[in-house]
């Protein structure tokens, strides 16, 4: 750890009591289910508040695995983003880091998913200091049954990619708010706005 790092505030390993490693899995949880039809038998597109959040099983930057089950009982800030390092995604990650201290106050755990390989996000991770988890998506199964992949506009054109989005979980894993098409730059200050932390 560097001299002044925090440990980070949420790790896979910490959000289940089981510890799970690449290649186990949560199907005795019951949203598992979902992911036995590909990224969970959901229609890619945007999710709704009221929703019932898409399962997921993704590999961590520090090789274990995070579920959706794992998140059961904890408030969640899934965010999702298209390329680690790059200019817009290191602004909302450290945005994100900024605000990391009053959300889990609040009881929110934050977490970032992107098509990036694991050793790509602990090198993003490390570099800026992040002490969340991000889960690697690199069939990008999970951006898709979020509602965080498919055409947007680039320039005037018309691209497929990942969607700069933001779903909250309440603990049971619904959908409270779901934000699409975000930009990088001010929108964790207009997140806690709406979750009415300022």
């Amino acid at each position: 750890m560097l001299p002044g790092r925090r440990e980070p505030s949420i790790s896979p390993g910490s959000l289940h009591p089981a510890k799970r490693t690449a290649g186990s899995r949560s199907s005795d949880h019951p949203r598992s289910l979902a992911a036995e039809a590909g990224y969970g038998g959901w229609v890619s597109g945007e999710l709704s508040p009221g929703d019932r959040a898409p399962d997921f099983d993704l590999t961590a930057a520090d090789g274990s695995q995070l579920s959706l089950g794992d998140l059961e009982g904890t408030k969640a800030i899934l965010y999702f983003y298209p390329e680690a390092m790059t200019p817009g995604c290191r602004t909302q990650a450290i945005d994100f880091q900024t605000a990391d201290d009053d959300l889990r106050t609040a009881g929110y755990a934050v977490v970032g998913v992107s098509p990036d390989k694991p050793e790509s996000l602990a090198r993003f991770a490390d570099q800026e200091g992040l002490s969340f988890p991000l889960l690697s998506d690199p069939d990008r199964s999970t951006l898709r049954a979020y509602g965080a992949y498919g055409e947007k506009q680039n320039y005037g054109k018309t691209i497929t990619g990942v969607i700069r989005s933001t779903v909250v979980l309440d603990a049971d894993g619904t959908v409270e708010h779901a934000f699409y098409n975000v930009k990088a730059t001010g929108h964790v200050a207009k997140l806690r706005r709406d979750l009415g932390l300022d």
